[in-house]
């Protein structure tokens, strides 16, 4: 068989979904939000009170759904995620929703038209590697994927309460796909719910996997033009959301509750 036999199989099996109708849209964000909160909680970054991930509806586009304050991120069903406006006010639902979240995801939405997704939670090697106030090196294959596109927020301020503070993140994430908010953690977002629980998971398996090289010596960083390469294609935000297909196939039928 050919490589470009395989190539084309692989390009076939491995398809984004398309949708007919805005509900049918706003279900499939829902329905990969809760997935990606029962898989967050599996990896434990899950932290009392803290986290979040937020999706845009695709209908009111400055309103976002969210999980509600004190829902172990375990337990989140379709069913439970809160809809915020751009005031803060819950549109749908009547729980409760982290006021950080509000101001980080609030702006960031408001900031970034390109965005549907974002993920930010108090994983144990986001936080880590947060402290050292330094953006990641390329140093594996797949820490590549956050080459030149992750930014760094070198500030702490407390807890995330006031709109500037949200502008200020917003500033430091730019563009890009992920952002290390200094003594904090990890945040990551996307074109795609899958996306950006995927870029999550993976930046925090960046951190935690140089965190082991540089404990156990100096590791080798990549020259640019060979992460540049292997950026180019693992980075992109197709190659995100099909790294989390084989996630929901089995977290669904592992918890087909999560979408009640």
């Amino acid at each position: 068989m050919s490589q470009a036999t395989v190539a084309t199989r692989a390009r076939d099996f491995f398809t984004l979904p398309q949708h007919n109708s805005l509900a049918a849209e706003r279900l499939h964000r829902k329905q990969r939000l809760a997935a990606a909160f029962r898989i967050f909680a599996r990896r434990g970054f899950d932290q009392g009170l803290a986290g979040h991930i937020t999706a845009r509806d695709p209908e009111l586009t400055d309103h976002f759904w969210v999980n509600p304050l004190g829902r172990h991120f375990g337990q989140i069903r379709v069913s439970d995620l809160q809809l915020v406006n751009e005031h803060g006010e819950i549109v749908e639902g009547d729980q409760p929703i982290n006021e950080a979240a509000f101001v980080i995801h609030a702006a960031i939405h408001k900031a970034r038209p390109d965005v549907v997704a974002a993920a930010h939670t108090h994983s144990t090697y986001g936080k880590a590697w947060s402290t050292l106030g330094r953006l990641l090196d390329p140093i594996t294959q797949d820490s590549c994927t956050f080459y030149g596109d992750h930014g760094l927020y070198g500030e702490f301020h407390g807890v995330v309460l006031e709109a500037e503070e949200g502008q200020r993140i917003v500033g430091a994430l730019g563009d890009r796909k992920a952002v290390i908010l200094q003594n904090h953690g990890f945040l990551t977002a996307g074109p795609s719910v899958e996306a950006a629980a995927w870029w999550y998971i993976a930046m925090d398996n960046a951190a935690h996997a140089q965190l082991l090289a540089e404990a156990a010596g100096m590791p080798i960083v990549l020259d640019h033009d060979t992460a540049k390469f292997t950026y180019d294609r693992v980075g992109g935000p197709t190659g995100g959301a099909l790294s989390f297909k084989p996630l929901w196939d089995w977290i669904v039928a592992a918890e087909p509750d999560l979408l009640d």
